[in-house]
Formats: C-alpha cells, sequence, structure tokens
C-alpha cells in the first residue's frame, strides 16, 4: 500500500496570530464569517480530523468521512477561503493542515459573547 501521508512540518508555515477586532461590530462579523464557515457538521469533522494529525491530504480526509471526494474538496475549499485550513501541493497530493492562528481567533471570538 503506497504512502500518501505528507512529512511532518510540510504544510506551509502558520501565519502569525490573527488579531481580535477592534470593535464589537467588526467582532461580530468577524464571528459570524468563521461560524458560516464552520456551519456544516462534515466541515466541524474536518477541522477535527485535522486538529488531531500533524498534516493530511485529501484522500486521506475521504477516507475518514462517508462523503464523495468532490463534496470533500468543496468542504475544504470553504475551509480555506475562510481561513480555517491552509495547503501544499506536495506532487500529485494536497496537504491540508489548521490554521492555529485562526482556531485561537475563533475560540476567543466565542469565548467573548
Amino acid at each position: 500500500m503506497k504512502d500518501t501521508r505528507c512529512e511532518p512540518g510540510s504544510c506551509p508555515p502558520a501565519a502569525p496570530r490573527a488579531a481580535i477586532p477592534a470593535t464589537e461590530s467588526e467582532a461580530n462579523a468577524a464571528l459570524a464569517r468563521l461560524a458560516k464557515a464552520l456551519g456544516h457538521p462534515a466541515r466541524v469533522a474536518i477541522v477535527r480530523l485535522l486538529l488531531r494529525r500533524e498534516s493530511c491530504i485529501c484522500g486521506e480526509i475521504v477516507d475518514e468521512l462517508p462523503l464523495a471526494q468532490s463534496t470533500v474538496s468543496q468542504h475544504l475549499k470553504q475551509l480555506k477561503a475562510a481561513g480555517f485550513i491552509r495547503g501544499h501541493v506536495d506532487g500529485p497530493r494536497v496537504c491540508y493542515c489548521v490554521e492555529p492562528s485562526v482556531i485561537s481567533l475563533f475560540k476567543s471570538l466565542v469565548e467573548s459573547l
């Protein structure tokens, strides 16, 4: 069986820590945007999976979820657009990792409710 996992550290470097929005209005908008990105159980499952692993590729995510590859790809696209994950093309593989700064920002925004 071919090893399809990415090498540890193969994801791009994490972004600098995201600043908490200065105003309540900006915080509300940021929280709504991030919550919308996590507004599907499959996207929550993907984030949980990536948090448990150092890196992952789309094929491994598909193996873990009862969804088609194309559906998983769409969910990954939405999570990436919101900043929750980052990806790196490694030959035929795409390694996905969580973006720790956005996870921290999301937690802070929820805690400030």
